[in-house]
């Protein structure tokens, strides 16, 4: 299995969100940042011509950048996955990983430093992030066997700007 994680693109600035009195859950992307997925989209085609599950975080910056997305893949259904969601256990998303096991590639979007701590221990079984991903960068990883601590191999790590090219 393939694992395509992406990291959701330029959100409204926290603090100045936050004095609207919404939860940061509902912090969206920012005209700018849609503008940028819509060409990186093109670029993640390019590299991955296909995707067979793609799952986004609730939160609804990433859920944004997934349907973005998605519409370069023909629209396809994205599932939101709480194990995604920051602050969760790495071992949520591996079991929910698990039950896509049949899937040749699995895209994710979520949130970091969450999405880097979950590549780290997927690559070294560390729980700590040893990886950083650009707002609307993404990697690919190899999972071999059952998703978990040190199952994964990294074959890529791009910025949205090499994305885009």
């Amino acid at each position: 299995m393939q694992l395509l994680i992406i990291r959701h693109g330029i959100a409204e600035d926290k603090d100045v969100f936050a004095r609207s009195g919404r939860g940061d859950n509902e912090r969206p992307l920012t005209a700018e940042g849609q503008n940028q997925l819509q060409h990186v989209s093109k670029g993640l085609r390019r590299i991955a011509e296909h995707i067979d599950v793609f799952a986004a975080s609730p939160l609804v910056r990433a859920s944004q950048t997934a349907a973005i997305i998605a519409r370069e893949y023909d629209g396809m259904n994205v599932e939101t996955v709480p194990a995604l969601e920051p602050q969760r256990a790495p071992e949520e998303f591996a079991g929910w990983l698990e039950t896509r096991r049949a899937a040749e590639i699995v895209a994710a979007v979520g949130h970091e430093p969450h999405l880097g701590m979950l590549v780290t221990w997927l690559m070294s079984g560390v729980e700590d992030s040893h990886v950083e991903l650009e707002k609307a960068g993404g990697c690919l990883l190899t999972i071999e066997g059952t998703p978990g601590p040190r199952c994964a191999t990294l074959c890529w790590l791009l910025t949205p700007e090499m994305l885009e090219r």
